[in-house]
């Protein structure tokens, strides 16, 4: 999933610096916000991720009984 979301986020921000280099603005502003939205999506996620595979890491699963 947090590769999909900053795959999104990159293609939003290839589409907005296309749409601003040939003038448009409308397009390319509203890419960005898109581009800036999956982006801080996908920084929430991953630290989310981070921080609970810390918290998990030493705990056995429950197959490893």
């Amino acid at each position: 999933m947090l590769n999909t979301l900053l795959s999104l986020a990159v293609l939003f921000l290839v589409i907005a610096l296309v749409a601003g280099f040939f003038g448009f603005i409308g397009v390319g502003s509203l890419a960005w916000e898109g581009a800036q939205i999956f982006f801080v999506i996908f920084l929430i996620l991953a630290v989310l991720s981070f921080v609970s595979g810390y918290f998990y890491r030493d705990r056995p699963g429950f197959w490893s009984r």
